[in-house]
Parts: C-alpha cells; structure tokens; sequence
C-alpha cells in the first residue's frame, strides 16, 4: 500500500498529468469560489433579516445593539465560508475527481501496466453520477459532525473517519468499473473493505493539507488504481496476446 501511495505521489507532477492538474486545480477553484460566494451571501442575509427581526421584537431603543450584533454576525459569516471551504474540500474533490477519472487511469495503467489490456473509459454521466452522490454524502457528514467540533475535536475525527470511508469507496470503485460492472466493482470493495478503507484514510490525510488538496484527485485515482491492479491478483484474460504480464505489485 505505501508502494502504490509513492507511485501516485510521484505520478502527479510527472509531465503527462501536468494538464490534468492545472484543469483539476481550475475546476475545484471554481467550484469554491462559487460555494463561497453563495455561503457568503445567504449568511449575510441571514443576519440582516435575524437583524431587522430582533429589531421588530425588541423595538428601536436597541437599534445600536442589533446593528452590533448584526456586525459581529457579518463577520463570524465571512469566517465560517473560509471553514466551511475547508470542510468541504473532500466533497468539492470527489466531485472534480468524476470529470477526469479516465484520463489519470490511462495515464497510470500505460506507465505502470504497459503489458496489459486498458480498462474501458466510464460513461462521462456515471462517473458524475458517483462523484456526485460522494460529494452529497460528505457535505451530510460534515453538517453532522460540525456540532461535536467543539467537543474536544470529536468532531474532526468523525469527519476524518468519514472522508476516508466516502473517498476509499468512491475512488476503488471507479477504478475497478474500468475492468467490472459497477455490481461488480462494488461487491469488490465490500469484499476488500478494511483494506480499501485503510488506503482511504491516505487519500483523507492528503484532502486534508491546504493547497495540496487540489491535486486529490490525480492522487486518490492513481493510488486506487495501483490498490485495484494489486487485490485483482493475476487476471490472464487483461493481458495482449503474446505479451508478458508484468508483474502487480
């Protein structure tokens, strides 16, 4: 499992995945700027309606004090998008992570398994859909645990946990649908599930590093297509005719 974790980190900056992380960085970038504004603005709202509200139930003798507190409000908004963006660099990944799951597989599967057959491109549409349903789940998980934040960072542990549960399942799949059904696939990763689960808590610790994250997809694709090719074991009917398997390590 380290073995594959190195090749992935090494794979990254390798010249034939520099255009997919320079697409991956600008999508994901786009994506938060685009949550953050949108968190931002409903926050803001927010506080100025709760303002206008307290107002009306208070009366106007404590125009000052509402409009104080509405200040403080403001800001501590402006603060939880900055938070929130960061909680939600998981979801905002394994979304990215569905528009480019082909590319980063060819890319690994020539350089590390030139000897056998390719896997199937997936449906743009499924590989969304997956990617999707993971991001859902993760932004549940995070309004779930966001209360127990305070409780001795329960909290981050439970999301820590989480994360690597809902990115472990979702890029093992994706990999192995390239070779299987997603019957298959998934019957595949409940059957290896303490093993993907453990290769899942790499790929959230490296979700979990500011800036670094944007490159979560190259990184979780490529290691769980390393960790597919690995539990797969030796598969004759994957390998050309005439051509010597090389070895799944």
């Amino acid at each position: 499992m380290l073995a594959a974790a190195a090749k992935a980190l090494s794979q990254i900056l390798s010249p034939p995945m520099r255009s997919i992380l320079w697409k991956s960085i600008g999508l994901a970038l786009v994506m938060i700027t685009a949550l953050a504004i949108g968190m931002q603005r409903f926050l803001n709202w927010a506080a100025t309606a709760g303002g206008v509200w307290a107002e009306g139930m208070v009366g106007s003798d404590y125009h000052s004090m509402v409009t104080i507190l509405t200040w403080i409000l403001s800001i501590a908004a402006g603060l939880s998008v900055v938070a929130g963006a960061i909680f939600l660099m998981p979801a905002i990944t394994s979304l990215v992570a569905s528009f480019f799951v082909d590319d980063v597989a060819d890319i690994v599967e020539r350089e590390h398994y030139p000897a056998e057959r390719p896997g199937t491109a997936l449906p743009l549409g499924q590989a969304v859909w997956e990617g999707g349903k993971t991001a859902l789940l993760t932004i549940a998980v995070y309004l779930i645990a966001l209360p127990f934040v305070l409780f001795a960072g329960i909290g981050f542990i439970i999301f820590f946990i989480a994360t690597a549960w809902l990115l472990g399942r979702e890029y093992f799949e994706l990999a192995a649908m390239r070779f299987r059904s997603p019957a298959e696939a998934k019957a595949m990763r409940r059957q290896h599930a303490p093993t993907v689960f453990t290769a899942g808590l790499f790929i959230a610790a490296f979700v979990s590093i500011p800036i670094v994250n944007l490159a979560t997809p190259l990184f979780g694709m490529a290691f769980m297509v390393h960790m597919h090719k690995r539990l797969s074991g030796p598969r004759p009917e994957l390998i050309e005719p005439g051509r010597v398997k090389a070895p799944v390590v």
